[in-house]
């Protein structure tokens, strides 16, 4: 119970830290009180209905298998990348890119570290396997201690220059898709770990696990682009 409550708490922090960057962005962006209010009203919608989405689907029973076709990337990895990809595509020339601080999506990053700390008890309790952590083949956590060195060395005290915060993005989007890929093979591909079937205990198909695959691994996407691409054009 508490490790699920867990994987809630870390999304509603998460939720909330979305929010509290996407409000001040759009407090800075919009002047009339009318279109701020219509913004934050989509923002907030669009997050609740995700996760509303991410719960029906999780207690349904639908991804509670790991046949082909793979369930668990259909239905939560791939929609929130089409996402990503449609909606940062044609929105990369909108002023409210410019206008969030550029160390927000940085800092952001370091919720991974918790992420990351619950995979090693989730071990424990028989919900991951091993590989998928820090104790096995998943750096992530690495990645997410150096969020605030860079953030503060790149944008508070200026002694690096804004590529290397660029390559920082870039480097944890490859691990990033390391991750995913330790999760898909052990899943769907145990062979190469010489084994007969999948290595992934089907409880991680459940809901709070599929918070994961649904939202806290597409959000660290998500940042790492939009920063890429406000710190290209800053550049």
């Amino acid at each position: 119970m508490i490790l699920k409550f867990s994987y809630i708490l870390l999304t509603i922090i998460v939720l909330l830290i979305i929010i509290r960057i996407g409000f001040k962005t759009i407090n800075k962006t919009f002047s009339k009180k009318k279109k701020i209010t219509k913004k934050k009203i989509q923002l907030i919608t669009g997050l609740l209905l995700w996760q509303a989405y991410i719960i029906a689907i999780g207690i349904s029973k639908v991804l509670e298998t790991f046949e082909l076709p793979p369930r668990l990337p259909l239905f939560l990895i791939l929609p929130t990348f089409l996402f990503t990809g449609i909606f940062l595509y044609k929105n990369r020339n909108n002023t409210w890119i410019k206008n969030i601080s550029p160390e927000s999506l940085i800092y952001f990053q370091t919720f991974r570290i918790a992420v990351e700390t619950i995979f090693v008890f989730s071990v424990t309790a028989g919900v991951l396997v091993k590989d998928v952590t820090i104790e096995g083949y998943n750096y992530d956590m690495v990645l997410a201690f150096t969020a605030p060195f860079i953030a503060y060395l790149v944008f508070k005290k200026k002694n690096l220059p804004v590529r290397i915060a660029i390559l920082w993005n870039y480097l944890g989007l490859v691990i990033l898709a390391s991750v995913i890929v330790i999760f898909i093979t052990n899943i769907y591909m145990p062979e190469l770990y010489e084994e007969s079937k999948s290595l992934m205990p089907l409880e991680f198909t459940k809901y709070p696990y599929t918070l994961v695959a649904g939202f806290l691994m597409p959000s660290a996407v998500f940042f790492h682009i939009l920063s890429i691409i406000q710190l290209s054009k800053k550049k």
